[in-house]
């Protein structure tokens, strides 16, 4: 099966199912759960934002993500080697749209924000090694921080 029809597929079926909970431009309903343990209460729809940067350029994600904001969406999950597919060139990418977006907006105080740190392979992020040590950790955490240009990340 080619990736433009699983892709398109995939799209497909997310309409279909957005169609099912969204009437007249209004979310019928939106769900919201407590993670454990946390003050945090997140919609029980995520906004993954793996595409941001490179499938979607800056403009199409700040309307993604107001449409993910205006249906109650909270919960957005990125991630510091994002866009996907990964690569030196586009590493945070991701990360800076949604930091533009938070300053554009003035709704971090809105979003449960979850990002992570990278896996060990890639030799443009801190060397490619292995990643999960304080030092990396550290460095991982600020240069998020920075990109999204927020004082606090809600999951990490």
């Amino acid at each position: 099966m080619s990736t433009n029809f699983t892709t398109m597929a995939l799209v497909i079926f997310l309409l279909f199912m957005l169609t099912l909970i969204i009437k007249q431009d209004k979310l019928i309903f939106m769900q919201f759960k407590k993670i454990e343990n946390s003050q945090l209460n997140v919609s029980t729809l995520c906004l993954g934002t793996m595409t941001m940067g490179d499938q979607n350029e800056e403009l199409d994600s700040f309307k993604i993500m107001d449409f993910a904001a205006d249906k109650n969406i909270n919960f957005f999950d990125t991630a510091e080697q994002y866009p996907s597919p990964s690569s030196k060139k586009t590493f945070g990418i991701t990360e800076r749209i949604i930091g533009k977006w938070f300053k554009q907006k003035m709704n971090r105080d809105k979003i449960i924000l979850a990002t992570k740190i990278s896996g060990p392979g890639n030799k443009w992020i801190r060397g490619g090694g292995f990643q999960y040590n304080k030092e990396n950790l550290k460095i991982a955490l600020e240069g998020s921080l920075k990109r999204l240009e927020t004082d606090y990340i809600d999951i990490y």
